[in-house]
Formats: C-alpha cells, structure tokens, sequence
C-alpha cells in the first residue's frame, strides 16, 4: 500500500512540474531604426505584411519571353531545388522532436532454446579416458516463447524535449525564409541577365547601323580619293574607324553568349541546348510605388531568417540548461512468456511489468555549465548577425533609393545628348560633302554620336536594374490587389522624380 501511495505520489508531482521551461523568455532583438529613409523621404512603411502575396512583378517589363523563363525558375532551377529540399528536411526534423513528447510503443517477440549441463556425482563431472561426459553426468534442455508490448515514455518535466520541438520548428520556418529568399534572389538574377542580353542585342543594333554607315563613308572617302579631292589619310582614318565598330560588335556576341549560358544555368537546362533568339528589347521601367510595404524587417526573407535562427538559439539555450535537472521515463509492458507455443496466450502465461527511471548527473566538473555558456554566445552570434542583415537591408535600400531617382535625371540626359549628337553627325556629314570640313571631324562626330547611343541604351538598362533591386531590397512587390498608394493621400508629396 505504502509502494502504490509513493508511486503515485511521485507520478503526480512529476506531471505537475511538466509544465516548466528553462527556455528563456523570447523577445525579437532590438534594432535601431531610422524613420524614414534619406534618399527618397516621401517612402514611409505602409500597412502590408510579410505573409501577403507578391505580385508577379516581372510582368511589368512587359515581355512575355521573359514571364515563360520565371515560370521555368520555380520547376528546373537547382538552387530552389536544393533549398526545398532543405526546407522539407527541417519539416521532418519538426515531425521527428514533436515524436518524442509521446510515448514509443514496441512489439517484441522471441523464442529461445535454453538449457544446463549438470552430474549427479557429488564432487565435478566425471570425466572418461576419451575426454566425454561420463555415465554419471546428465544435462537439461529447455524452450521458452514470448510476446509482448512495452512502452516507454520521457515525461517533459523541465520542457527539454518541448524546447527542442521549439528549435526545430524555428529552423524549419528559417529554412522556409531561405527558400523564399532564394526564389527571390533568383528571379532578381534571371530578369537582370534577361534585360541586359536585350539590351545587348539593341546595342548590337545600334553597332550594325553605325557600321553600314562607316561602310558608306570609307566608299565615299575612296571615291573621293580616286577623284584626288582628298588624301590617303582619309581613307586610312574612315578603315581604323570601322575596324573597331566591327571589333566592338563581335566583342558583344562574347557578352551576349555569357548572359545567354548564365539564363540557361538559372532555368535549369544545359547552356549546351538553350538559345535565346534575337528579340526586340523592351526599354519599359517598373514602376515601384512611393510607400514601403510593411516594415522591411518582415518583408525580407533573409531578415525573416536571421530573426527565426535566433529564436532558435534562444530554445537551445533551454536545452542546455535542462541539462542541470533530473530525467524521468515511464515504462510498461504486457505479454505472453510459456514453454509451448500452445499455451503462450493463456492468461496463466501473462506477464506484465511497470517502472519508473530518474536520471540525474551529480559531477560533471563544469561540462554541463560550459554547453550552457556555448549556448548563450551562440545566441549572441546570432543576435549580432540579425542586426547585422538588418543594416545591410537598409543600406541596400537606400542605395536603390538614390539609384532610381539620380538615374532617371541621367537617362534624361543621354537622350538628349543622342539627339544632338545625331544632329551634329548630319551636320558634319554633309560640310564634308561640301568640302569644307576635314574627314578627322567627320569621325569625330560620328565616334560621338555612336557613343551617345550606346550611352542612352545604358542608362534605360541601368534604370531597369536599379528598379529590379530595389524591389528585391525591400522583399519583392506586395499584392498588386491592394492599392498602396492609397495609404499616402495625407502625406506630404515626394520630390519630383520620385518613382
């Protein structure tokens, strides 16, 4: 009676401390944060969270080439790949430490032949001349079946086993940040390549067209040296001038076939067997509202990650200091135990067992309080490592910032200055008709205006880049459903240029 009322009394109190912790007490790790940003002062953070849908932000290029390959990158890129592998292993890490808070149940069963070697002679066994057993000994043979159910049971007295369900979830939800971001990363990656192999193929345009007429002009050129209006030097300036406009052109095919190879990689297939072909490019910009969705510190994927690593940090320093504190499991069993297998379930041959098992370490000359001291620096690193992502958000944002509104300006520039420099390379053209200008002005104004051309074509690109990095420096667009302009009716307006 007294075993019973003790053991009771031991199974009570265990249940009702099984609820404690030793997981300190999570709070997300505090940030200095700016108000606003200094490069674009009329962005505030508006209202959606990390969790609404981002739109297909891509499409806004306005090129239906390049919306089929971002489909391709979820399917047969294998970075996603291996992330989601990643991903789906914390899940089943997840499945597996939430396991042990249950019981584990076995089935047993065995059968075993046992037996003794024994002599009736008092005194040892008796030995004959051929080393045998003697008549006298006798030995004893024996079988023994079984079956059985046993159950063990860890009791979560100090939430060790709870604290470690904890971590394991908090890396999975940080694998599924780093799955997010590299999705992100590499759409970023595949719309960039994409945008600059187009330009290359304007670029490429431009050359083809400067070439025709540096063509044109060294036929001219000879043929007023065949008329002797004009030396030999002309003729040798207008061939140095389309040999390099014919070097420049072949050294683009070089760049386009490394962008080419680099899409083919980001969509999964062998540069081997993919091609793009030559394709009008599209100049269109995106057009990134003037508003912040959320705070950036949810919308990033790779603060989202850094953020959840330390919490799982913080569970392993629960984990740790379980150590310090006593371990209880519950075992059970029922079954069968007989001699005949005819008579294995009876209830005469039922057997069945219960017991309960502590476990304490007494001395472990510091052991235990190092992993606890291993456990806080670790969850220090990852504290300055969050901060550290978030500085890093912010000082890309800000770059973008100041990207997309200084290179809208200098867009509008290199435009202007491709219009006049056409202008004074018609001009010039036709005074060298007339006889009145050198050929030396002719490449001049020729050389300056290609270079103007070509100038403008990088600085739509440039624009396009900046606006494709800074909707990957804020986390990607919001859910274009919502209207986030909305949310800035009665704010003050921003500077002109603002995107």
């Amino acid at each position: 009676m007294i075993r019973s009322v003790s053991c009771r009394f031991c199974l009570s109190s265990a249940l009702l401390v099984a609820g404690c912790s030793m997981v300190p007490a999570y709070q997300r790790p505090s940030s200095t944060l700016p108000e606003g940003f200094k490069e674009e002062p009329g962005w505030r953070p508006a209202a959606p969270a990390d969790g609404k849908p981002r739109a297909d932000w891509w499409t806004w290029l306005g090129d239906t080439e390049l919306d089929a390959l971002q489909g391709r990158v979820l399917v047969s890129n294998q970075n996603l790949a291996a992330a989601m592998a990643a991903y789906d292993q914390a899940r089943a890490a997840v499945k597996e430490q939430r396991a042990a808070l249950f019981p584990s149940v076995d089935l047993q069963a065995g059968a075993t032949r046992a037996g003794s070697f024994g002599n009736n002679v008092s005194g040892g066994v008796a030995v004959g001349t051929t080393g045998g057993l003697s008549g006298n000994a006798s030995s004893s043979a024996g079988r023994r079946y079984s079956a059985s159910v046993g159950a063990s049971w860890e009791v979560d007295v100090f939430g060790r086993l709870r604290a470690s369900v904890s971590q394991a979830g908090a890396l999975a939800q940080a694998s599924a940040a780093d799955l997010a971001n590299v999705t992100l990363a590499a759409r970023g990656e595949l719309a960039l390549d994409y945008l600059q192999l187009r330009a290359i193929d304007a670029q490429a345009d431009i050359l083809d067209a400067a070439i025709a007429g540096f063509e044109r002009a060294l036929q001219i050129t000879n043929n007023r040296y065949a008329a002797g209006v004009v030396g030999r030097v002309d003729i040798l300036q207008a061939e140095t001038q389309l040999r390099n406009a014919r070097a420049d052109a072949a050294d683009l095919g070089r760049q386009r076939a490394a962008l080419e190879h680099a899409t083919a990689v980001l969509v999964g297939e062998s540069p081997s067997t993919f091609a793009l072909a030559k394709a009008q490019w599209s100049p269109q910009i995106p057009d990134v509202p003037a508003v912040l969705p959320s705070e950036l510190l949810e919308r990033r994927p790779d603060i989202a990650s850094a953020e959840r690593r330390v919490a799982a940090a913080n569970a392993a320093v629960g984990i740790a200091r379980s150590a310090y504190f006593p371990t209880l499991s519950l075992t059970g069993s029922a079954g069968f135990s007989s001699s005949s297998v005819s008579s294995l379930f009876d209830i005469a041959s039922s057997v069945w067992s219960l017991g309960a098992t502590g476990l304490m370490t007494l001395l472990d000359f510091g052991a235990r309080s190092a992993r606890v001291d291993q456990a806080r620096a670790a969850y220090e690193q990852t504290v300055a490592q969050y901060r550290q992502t978030v500085l890093v958000a912010f000082q890309q944002t800000e770059d973008q910032l100041a990207a997309v509104r200084i290179l809208e300006h200098v867009e509008r520039e290199r435009a202007a200055a491709t219009t006049a420099a056409n202008q004074a390379e018609q001009i010039t053209l036709n005074q060298y008709s007339a006889g009145t200008v050198s050929y030396s002005n002719v490449i001049l104004a020729q050389a300056t205006a290609l270079t103007a051309r070509q100038a403008s074509v990088t600085a739509t690109l440039n624009r396009q880049t900046a606006a494709i990095s800074l909707i990957q420096a804020i986390g990607g667009y919001w859910d274009g459903n919502v209207d986030a302009r909305a949310d800035v009716a009665n704010q003050p307006a921003p500077r002109p240029g603002a995107s």
